[in-house]
């Protein structure tokens, strides 16, 4: 009895040991933001600056083109993220309650697309835009212009469907009773009625995790906005337009300064995740997400 009732300080001090690790980088992020020149790099360390100067932030703001990268990356990531939503609940809703045949075929092919790293579908992506018909230039048999990567949408079409996510999804609705489904299909509502009406209802926890893991992915998206920019510069994102903030003659002087540009860009994606925490916690414990 002694010993259940003693608290559990190893688990105590494990958790706070993670929380610390965890939240130092982004505190020493946010106060370098604030540190004027000469004050990174120098030794000792010192993780205050003397003056909290907003310098910094004026900086990047002015070397950036604030407006145009928070465009495309806003537009890009809502983009992803609702086609995202919308294929995998449908898909998981067709492979969890609908009979047909192959389902279990589908099924496993959508699995073995997790298997493969992102990485090795980059080039053959971008040549597929790069000759889409009809598109940027091109003529019908893709020839003669830059294609789909002159555009915005160049962004977010590799990543319109998610195998996880039809996965998460998949997994969600398989706990979801029949019953309910039949007796709505007994009162005359077609596939997409129960789908709308009863599935989607009852799929809202894991879709808003789902949802978050996928805006903070699109959002912090680097190496394909990079291969898509170098095509037409005006698609570039925020990720990719703080990069080239950084100078490597100098970077004691342009790290402060890439250090208030990556707080800007983190700024929507902290907001959203405090805004849905208690959503995104009981997904995770809905959808056994581990």
């Amino acid at each position: 009895m002694r010993r259940r009732g003693r608290p559990p300080w190893p688990s105590y001090l494990v958790v706070a040991v993670g929380a610390v690790l965890t939240v130092v980088p982004f505190l020493d992020m946010v106060m370098t933001s604030f540190k004027g020149p000469g004050e990174f790099g120098t030794l000792p360390y010192r993780f205050l600056p003397e003056a909290f100067d907003p310098a910094n932030y004026r900086a990047a703001i002015h070397q950036l083109d604030l407006p145009v990268l928070f465009r495309n990356s806003v537009v890009a990531t809502t983009l992803i993220t609702g086609s995202v939503l919308l294929t995998s609940s449908l898909a998981g809703y067709a492979l969890a309650k609908l009979r047909f045949p192959g389902r279990d075929l589908v099924f496993r092919l959508v699995l073995s697309t997790m298997m493969f790293p992102p990485f090795l579908f980059l080039i053959p992506h971008f040549l597929i835009l790069v000759h889409w018909p009809l598109a940027g230039g091109n003529d019908l048999t893709g020839r003669g212009g830059a294609g789909l990567t002159a555009s915005v949408v160049a962004l977010a079409l590799p990543f319109l469907v998610s195998g996880f996510g039809i996965f998460l999804t998949r997994q969600f609705l398989v706990s979801l009773p029949d019953e309910v489904l039949e007796a709505a299909r007994i009162d005359g509502a077609g596939e997409f009625a129960v789908w709308w009406r009863i599935v989607l209802p009852q799929t809202k926890p894991v879709l808003l995790t789902l949802g978050l893991l996928t805006f903070v992915d699109a959002w912090n998206e680097y190496i394909w906005a990079l291969l898509v920019s170098t095509a037409d510069p005006d698609v570039m994102t925020l990720p990719v337009g703080i990069q080239l903030l950084q100078d490597h003659v100098d970077p004691a002087r342009t790290t402060p300064v890439v250090m208030a540009g990556l707080v800007l860009s983190v700024l929507p994606v902290l907001v959203l995740f405090l805004l849905m925490q208690k959503h995104y916690v009981r997904g995770v414990m809905l959808s056994g997400l581990k």
